[in-house]
């Protein structure tokens, strides 16, 4: 953050907060008793501290009492990911079309270099699956240097070691809840139940009683088809890690070199891939942003005038640089204002390219949205990249705001357990864990990861440049974390009882975004009552 960023916006931010409650030093709060309601859980990241007593971002007591008959203009929020279900009821509405490409004529109308690219572009082409950056670099060390060569064998070392006892327990969990399975289907006279259904089942037998008490831990990360598939796809990358065997180059499909730059034109217009089964994640992500607000189906997203334009470049496994890099450009390009990131591996061979991309969506006014990543680690010291400094000390850009993930228990068990940190490059936290929006094949689904916290986060950014289209990228950013909810005391850090510091060391701002807060603050700049960031 630079300096005039922080004297500009810190002064004038210390006299709006001391407006509202919700900006208030979150000491006089108290977290929720109990479990949230399905009702309440389904829209947590909407809710407020103050009057909800969970660490939401107070959307909707903004679109309650700030946004009421307030004009908005449509936001273009690109959402780079693993492509995305625009057929789904609750976010067709909101899908980009290119309007300046005629749809299936096979031609390059805007003459951009992609053919037919209507509602965005897919870098993957038909590729769903991926090797990690370790792995490419480990088959082929030409990649890197000798010193991020070594590091990567040893992590690819340490995951082999890793995968022998983890295959185990695997192959435990799969047996355990196939069987378990079984036994509840055969108790509900049904193959596909609710976690709802297995917890009001009644019966004292006590195989339904044990398998009843392994779905209803299993059930917490999804339906459980979805919980068995992801065992099995665990399992698969175990073994491949344990018997290698020919490495299968998956970029072949494509036609396309990831190290060479000077090619851009590949992959195709299907932004949903080959399987719409691979898009969940992105489909999610998109859905916290805008699935439709207030339609009686799903969930609400964040933003309500904003079009979302898809980006396909993160497959199973670790993204290429230069899909990213090509991808933030496409975006930027097409008119995205805002873009969500929720993705990131730990090398980077080619991260000049990405950071070259960041750098042109700055000159473009485009604000970037990171996640932190879930490796509960400090990415003050450990690599997290995309990032907007190499060193870790010294932003190269101002446009990119990285998000650390919360769970929905005010206190010191609100930092998502799974959570990277860091005082100097993690900006701000928001909610992360069980967040509920769009799946594929007109589904919902609960999910969680800094993969969530971000688009959070990238709704918020999206309402203010709905509602505030004169405030720069910049000053968006900076707006975000200056307005949050300021948390005293200590809470847990990496699910560790042992390890408790300070909210306030754990990102930049030391905050929890607050939408409520960052409109307020939004208004005033607007209206030059605070000095504006240049840029």
């Amino acid at each position: 953050m630079k300096n005039i960023n922080v004297s500009c916006l810190s002064l004038f931010a210390a006299l709006v907060l001391s407006l509202s409650i919700n900006a208030q030093s979150a000491d006089k709060f108290t977290g929720k008793k109990g479990k949230l309601t399905e009702t309440d859980l389904k829209r947590w990241s909407h809710l407020d501290l103050a009057k909800d007593s969970v660490p939401g971002m107070s959307v909707d007591k903004a679109y309650a009492e700030l946004l009421k008959n307030k004009k908005s203009t449509p936001v273009i929020v690109g959402i780079v990911d693993s492509g995305v279900d625009i057929e789904h009821p609750d976010l067709k509405s909101v899908i980009w079309t290119n309007k300046k490409e005629i749809a299936g004529n096979g031609i390059d109308d805007d003459k951009n270099g992609y053919i037919d690219d209507i509602h965005g572009w897919n870098f993957l082409g038909d590729i769903t699956k991926e090797h990690l950056e370790y792995e490419r670099i480990v088959n082929d060390k030409s990649l890197a240097d000798e010193k991020t060569y070594t590091e990567a064998k040893a992590l690819y070392d340490s995951k082999v070691k890793e995968a022998k006892g983890n295959k185990q327990q695997y192959e435990m969990m799969l047996t355990g809840t196939t069987d378990a399975d079984a036994v509840i289907q055969k108790e509900l006279g049904k193959e596909v139940y609710t976690a709802e259904e297995v917890a009001k089942i009644s019966s004292t037998d006590p195989k339904i009683q044990q398998s009843k008490m392994i779905l209803q831990q299993m059930m917490n990360y999804g339906p459980v088809a979805k919980v068995k598939e992801e065992l099995k796809k665990g399992l698969e990358g175990f073994n491949a890690l344990l018997n290698p065997g020919e490495y299968v180059d998956y970029r072949k499909v494509l036609n396309d070199n990831a190290n060479d730059f000077s090619k851009k034109s590949y992959g195709n217009n299907n932004v949903m891939g080959p399987d719409k089964e691979e898009i969940l994640h992105g489909t999610h992500v998109a859905g916290i942003v805008a699935q439709t607000r207030d339609n009686n189906i799903g969930g609400d997203g964040i933003a309500n005038n904003v079009k979302i334009l898809t980006v396909r470049a993160v497959p199973d496994g670790d993204e290429y640089d230069k899909d990213i890099a090509l991808g933030i450009r496409y975006a930027v390009d097409n008119g995205a204002k805002v873009i969500n990131g929720s993705f990131g591996k730990s090398f980077s061979p080619h991260k000049q390219w990405v950071y070259d991309a960041i750098k042109y969506a700055e000159s473009k006014d485009v604000l970037i949205v990171h996640a932190a990543g879930n490796d509960a680690s400090d990415i003050d010291t450990e690599n997290n990249f995309p990032n907007d400094s190499d060193d870790k000390k010294t932003e190269f850009a101002d446009n990119v705001l990285t998000i650390g993930a919360l769970d929905n228990q005010f206190g010191t068990d609100m930092v998502a357990d799974f959570s990277n940190y860091g005082k100097i490059n993690v900006d701000v936290f928001a909610p992360g864990v069980k967040i509920y929006a769009t799946t594929p094949n007109d589904t919902y689904q609960y999910l969680q990861g800094t993969s969530m916290a971000s688009p959070n986060v990238a709704g918020v950014a999206a309402l203010i440049r709905s509602y505030y289209p004169k405030l720069s990228a910049k000053q968006v950013k900076h707006i975000i974390m200056d307005s949050g909810t300021t948390v005293p005391g200590n809470v847990t850090v990496g699910g560790d009882p042992k390890d408790s510091r300070p909210f306030a060391d754990l990102s930049k701002s030391g905050k929890i975004v607050n939408a409520y807060n960052a409109l307020i603050l939004a208004e005033k700049m607007s209206k030059g009552k605070v000095k504006s960031v240049k840029g």
